[in-house]
C-alpha cells in the first residue's frame, strides 16, 4: 500500500493522493449504502410473503450496485478515471444517510410494520442521497466510455422508485409522501 502511494506522489503529486482518499472514501461509503438498502429490502422480503418476489429483485439489484461501484473501484481509482457522477460528493452525507439506513433498520427489525408503510420507506430511500444520485448516472446519456460500460451492465436494474410506484398502484397500496 504505501508503494502505491509512493508512486501516485510521483506521478500526480500529494493533491491526488488527498484526492484519491476522498474518493475511496466516497467509493466505501456509496458501496455501503447499496448494501444497506439491500438489506432493508430483505427484511421487507421477509415481512411480506406477497410482495417477496418483487423485494428479492430489487434486493439483487441493490447488491449489482455494490458490485458495479466495487468494481470501479478497482479498475478506475486514478485521479480523473472514476466516473465522479456515480458519487454524492459529500462523505458527511453519504455517512449521513448511511446512517439514517441503519437506524432505520434497527427501528423496524423485529417490530411490526404496515405494508404500506414499508413502501413508502422504499420511496423515499430511493430519493435519498446515493441512491438518487445512482438513479440519475444510469439514465442520462453518457459522458464516458466508463459510464457507457456500467450502465450496459446495470441494465434494467434502475428505475426502483418508479417501478416501486407503478407497484404500490397495481396493488392497491397507498402512496403517503410527497410525489
Amino acid at each position: 500500500m504505501l508503494q502505491v502511494l509512493l508512486l501516485k506522489y510521483i506521478y500526480f503529486g500529494t493533491d491526488n493522493i488527498i484526492m484519491d482518499k476522498k474518493l475511496s472514501q466516497l467509493i466505501d461509503e456509496s458501496i455501503k449504502l447499496e448494501l444497506n438498502v439491500a438489506e432493508i429490502y430483505m427484511f421487507f422480503c421477509n415481512t411480506f410473503p406477497e410482495d417477496s418476489a418483487f423485494w428479492r429483485k430489487l434486493v439483487l439489484e441493490e447488491k449489482k450496485h455494490a458490485d458495479l461501484i466495487k468494481s470501479g473501484k478497482g479498475t478506475f481509482l486514478l485521479p480523473g478515471q472514476f466516473p465522479s457522477e456515480l458519487l454524492v460528493s459529500s462523505v458527511q452525507t453519504l455517512c449521513e444517510t448511511n446512517n439514517k439506513l441503519i437506524s432505520l433498520f434497527k427501528k423496524y427489525n423485529g417490530k411490526p410494520l404496515s405494508r404500506e408503510s414499508a413502501f413508502n420507506i422504499a420511496l423515499d430511500i430511493e430519493k435519498s442521497p446515493g441512491e438518487l444520485q445512482f438513479q440519475q448516472a444510469m439514465e442520462k446519456p453518457p459522458t464516458s466510455s466508463i459510464i457507457e460500460v456500467l450502465q450496459v451492465l446495470n441494465k434494467n436494474c434502475k428505475d426502483h422508485a418508479d417501478r416501486i410506484l407503478a407497484y404500490m398502484n397495481d396493488k392497491g397500496i397507498e402512496y403517503t409522501g410527497k410525489k
